[in-house]
């Protein structure tokens, strides 16, 4: 991250591949944001109703492992993987850098929920990039006070959604520092 960030990079998506990732969000969800197992719980690659309700029994028993409150890192260590892990220090470090973050559906979201209850300020650095379609996604972006560019229905994860926001940031920046204010336009307001 800080080597990206010292040759000048000021952008960085977080997105993710991987099997069982969204057993670890849903988890997440629920102990660190108090969002209830049953809406935090979704098809992932695409359980069946059979399925979906044994993914939902297992994720129970893990939570019923650990009750009461868990601080945000014992929440991680008991519940998230190493991927989550190292995305809730890569938010940090790239936020400690003063990077835009392109943050790509369920799972990262998850390890932004980690960092973001560690350090607030992270979320200032962030740009939601995709709704998922998973369950409880969209819990997780109302518990971090955001609003997502898009909301194509992918379940695809691995930065997709980050990589088709990044065109639309890299516009909005342009439009900001190039666009001509209507006094630099010569563009006189009408007065009736």
């Amino acid at each position: 991250m800080r080597q990206c960030a010292d040759q000048g990079t000021n952008v960085i998506g977080f997105g993710e591949m991987g099997i069982g990732n969204t057993a670890s969000a849903s988890l997440l969800l629920h102990r660190i944001g108090g969002v209830p197992l049953a809406e935090s719980v979704g098809r992932g690659t695409g359980l069946d109703d059979a399925g979906l309700a044994r993914k939902q029994a297992i994720l129970a028993r893990a939570a019923a492992r650990r009750p009461g409150a868990l601080a945000p890192l014992e929440a991680l260590t008991e519940y998230g993987g190493f991927e989550i892990a190292m995305m809730a220090g890569a938010f940090l470090a790239a936020a400690e850098a003063k990077m835009v973050i392109l943050v790509d559906g369920f799972i990262a979201g998850s390890a932004l929920l980690v960092a973001s209850r560690l350090h607030p300020a992270v979320l200032e650095y962030c740009v939601f990039a995709h709704l998922s379609a998973e369950a409880g996604h969209r819990r997780m972006i109302d518990l971090l006070g955001a609003e997502p560019l898009l909301a194509l229905g992918m379940r695809l994860g691995e930065g997709t959604g980050a990589a088709v926001c990044y065109p639309i940031v890299q516009a909005a920046v342009t439009f900001l520092n190039e666009m001509a204010s209507y006094s630099e336009a010569g563009v006189s307001e009408k007065n009736d």
